[in-house]
């Protein structure tokens, strides 16, 4: 059971990564890492765009 956790924690840490980040793509940074990230390419370029910069909104 353990180890159904951790695969599944693997499997979307580049939406974890995207969340904690606040990044403003996070749900389809989410969508592609569901829809493709069983694939590895999929995976890392969902992993690739959770790490690129964070677009700050300034409030007006």
């Amino acid at each position: 059971m353990d180890v159904v956790i951790l695969l599944a924690v693997l499997h979307f840490l580049p939406t974890l990564i995207a969340l904690v980040r606040g990044h403003h793509n996070g749900f389809a940074i989410f969508l592609t890492n569901l829809l493709l990230g069983w694939t590895v390419i999929g995976w890392l370029i969902a992993l690739i765009w959770s790490c690129t910069a964070v677009e700050r909104r300034i409030r007006a």
